[in-house]
């Protein structure tokens, strides 16, 4: 499970790094919590009239390693911007240790398609939102599952 997560994490740092790596105008970076299923920290790079891009990251070192990535595309839903909804496509990958003695040792790989759909508020550099993430799985099983939670970022 180890050098597995060890991977994942490495692949993640990268993906990180080409995010940032991209010319920052007109966009802005907020970080924070997500409570929910699952919960975990959360990356959001904001781009108002483009598709933004909402990372989520879940772990426990020992069990398991999640991320969910998002494009993201936004609309007001008031006339101040204030209120919105959001919505848009993405994937995820998720290793879980797997006490069966499956064909990957003692790790079950799940990746799939996903979606993101919500309400955010913002209060100055404060948003606030919740989500609903509806998943398909296609590696290593096929299965449907729904996550989502409650979150909060703050922008810099």
């Amino acid at each position: 499970m180890k050098k597995t997560l060890r991977n994942c994490l490495s692949g993640g740092f990268f993906l990180l790094f080409v995010l940032f790596a991209t010319p920052v105008s007109a966009q802005k970076v907020g970080m924070g919590v997500q409570l929910g299923r699952p919960s975990g920290l959360t990356l959001k790079i904001h781009k108002p009239s483009a598709m933004s891009v909402d990372i989520l990251a879940a772990w426990d070192l020992d069990d398991f390693f999640f991320v969910n990535v998002h494009g993201l595309w936004e609309k007001p839903i008031s006339g101040d911007g204030k209120f919105r909804f959001f919505y848009g496509p993405g994937a995820f990958l998720g290793v879980y240790d797997d006490d069966r003695g499956n064909r990957f040792g003692d790790d079950e790989i799940s990746v799939g398609v996903s979606g993101s759909l919500g309400l955010s508020a913002w209060i100055d550099r404060l948003e606030l939102y919740l989500q609903v993430t509806p998943r398909v799985a296609v590696l290593e099983r096929t299965e449907a599952d729904v996550g989502g939670g409650f979150g909060l970022r703050f922008y810099f």
